[in-house]
């Protein structure tokens, strides 16, 4: 059994979760540690004990523990892809990318460690200076979700560190190993005890715990919108911040002068890389007129042609599923869409391999109505929808009719659509002539309307979150 990390040990708990593979459901990675409310709690006391130290702690020590983090990852990349491929179902190639990044997140934050920074202002008052700093906000629970295994729980854990905080990590139960992973390596940093501590195992207990307790200053959530309202209310009870990133249902526009190579291109990726298992995946194809009857065949040609297979075979372009949970979920959405009447052009069913495992044609539906079901939730599958549009105007007014925001994309030739596109969209990103999910490490991170809660994420933003304001004077 794989056991928790709780101040400064490994800890084994009384019962394990095996953790199978989506590609091979034969195959039993491992078993890992489920943390009960005890254990929850031990975690959480043992922040708040080190945060005092950890707080006042040299910068250049939180940089050069937040560099061997990285370097370590980077030095592994190979090892935890191949884990990330093998628990979540990522193809390898994109297994390693997203590893990279999460090195590259934690290089990042060592960097701004050692540029912690405020101002000194004058005063109204003659002879009183004023300071404005950042402090670090006090022990924060990190709770993120199984799509993005490594990616997301170190855009949060090291913004988390550089600042000063203490950290209650707790990863999605379906892929524990990459956590593992990454909490070896951060246990080997030189962090002290406590600052930094791994507890695995259900939401509805370790989860829970972390909510109730008033110890932790803040809690940064990855998942559904429903969890999200449920973090919101009971951070509030505790006057704690939080910070909730909840999905989208995002958009791509297509207009009659886009090159239509880039964006069949930009909607294939957009929508079905990563087995379109991801928050900022191109749900809704919105194309014009003029272009809609070209582009629905190229991209139907593309679909079609999408190799799916096992994670780690070399030619596999996209993975499986994650489970057989996701796998129903998606399949229920497919047969709910062909019900309301949409048009199944590519994919729709489940794709036999080698080995047994949760593999689903990339799925393509045209003909659809904005208020179809498949339309308005998100699916979190190899799942997208085409909408005829008029012209630009209605295919905004399509774009914002969602209640998430998270990212919206563009592809065009024109350079008033683009910049106006990028005004009006009601959307946290906005990408044009780029699919709508690929984001970089080092800007921030959010959406709009049911997407996000809170400060943004990554980048220098990050500090809104992690820190809080302190207004100092002085008279001399």
């Amino acid at each position: 059994m794989k056991p928790n990390w709780i101040n400064g040990a490994w800890v084994p708990a009384g019962s394990a979760r095996d953790n199978i593979n989506p590609s091979d459901t034969r195959d039993v990675i491992g078993a890992y540690a489920e943390a009960g409310r005890a254990e929850t709690e031990a975690a959480i006391t043992a922040a708040a004990a080190a945060f005092e130290g950890w707080s006042h702690s040299p910068v250049e020590q939180r940089h050069d523990i937040l560099r061997r983090i990285g370097d370590d990852i980077l030095a592994r990349k190979s090892e935890i892809a191949e884990m990330l491929a093998r628990e979540e179902g990522k193809i390898l190639r994109e297994a390693l990318g997203e590893t990279e990044r999460a090195g590259r997140i934690f290089h990042f934050f060592a960097g701004e460690a050692l540029r912690l920074s405020g101002e000194m202002l004058p005063s109204v008052r003659p002879g009183v200076g004023i300071e404005v700093t950042r402090e670090p906000v006090g022990p924060v629970g990190l709770i993120t979700p199984w799509n993005f295994p490594i990616a997301i729980p170190a855009w949060k854990i090291a913004p988390a560190l550089c600042y000063g905080n203490t950290v209650v990590f707790k990863p999605a139960e379906l892929v524990p190993g990459t956590a593992w992973l990454l909490s070896e390596i951060i246990a080997g940093a030189g962090l002290p005890a406590g600052v930094f501590n791994l507890v695995m195992g259900p939401g509805r207990v370790v989860g829970q715990a972390m909510l109730d307790a008033p110890e932790l200053r803040a809690i940064s959530f990855t998942g559904s919108q429903a969890t999200g309202r449920i973090v919101a209310e009971a951070s509030l009870r505790h006057a704690r911040r939080f910070q909730a990133e909840m999905g989208g249902k995002n958009p791509l526009v297509v207009l009659d002068d886009a090159d239509l190579d880039l964006a069949t291109d930009a909607a294939l990726d957009g929508a079905f890389f990563s087995t379109g298992q991801r928050c900022t995946a191109s749900s809704r194809l919105i194309v014009t007129d003029g272009i809609h009857g070209r582009f629905v065949e190229m991209l139907t040609e593309k679909t079609r042609a999408l190799k799916v297979g096992p994670a780690l075979d070399p030619d596999s372009q996209i993975g499986p599923v994650v489970d057989q949970t996701q796998l129903d979920q998606d399949l229920a959405y497919i047969e709910g869409a062909r019900r309301d009447g949409a048009n199944l052009r590519a994919g729709g069913e489940v794709v036999r391999c080698d080995t047994p495992g949760f593999f689903l044609a990339p799925t393509l539906f045209t003909d659809t109505d904005p208020a179809m079901r498949i339309n308005r939730e998100e699916v979190f599958g190899p799942v997208a929808t085409v909408l005829r549009a008029r012209d630009y105007d209605h295919a905004l007014s399509l774009a914002n009719d969602t209640d998430f925001g998270l990212t919206a994309g563009i592809c065009t030739g024109s350079l008033k659509h683009a910049q106006h596109f990028k005004r009006h969209a009601k959307a946290g990103m906005v990408m044009v002539n780029l699919p709508t999910a690929g984001v970089d490490y080092h800007v921030p991170f959010g959406g709009t309307k049911g997407s996000s809660m809170g400060p943004r994420e990554q980048g220098r933003y990050a500090a809104e979150f992690f820190t809080t304001v302190k207004t100092a004077y002085t008279w001399a």
